[in-house]
């Protein structure tokens, strides 16, 4: 049974489906295709919000730096690859 239940959560996830759950605690969340999750309860979304907002990852790049879109790594001023553009060519 919980290998059919493995197996349809990962064939919604390649479908590109929002998954309504809930967690041993009774928590009602979306699980999204990206792997992500959010509470359904606004109020426990904010609060996890505010939690997450805590963690570097979170908080993007600083000032300054490149890079940080759609998952890659932040890039300081000072590091060989930064503003190296192209090297196509040269």
């Amino acid at each position: 049974m919980g290998l059919l239940l493995m197996t349809n959560i990962g064939f919604a996830a390649d479908m590109g489906v929002e998954i309504n759950a809930t967690t041993v605690d009774g928590d009602k969340v979306i699980l999204k295709p990206n792997g992500r999750w959010e509470y359904i309860d606004t109020q426990k979304a904010s609060e996890a919000a505010k939690v997450a907002k805590q963690y570097p990852e979170n908080q993007g790049c600083p000032p300054g730096s490149q890079g940080g879109s759609f998952g890659t790594k932040c890039i300081l001023p000072g590091d060989k690859a930064f503003n190296r553009k192209s090297r196509i060519g040269k």
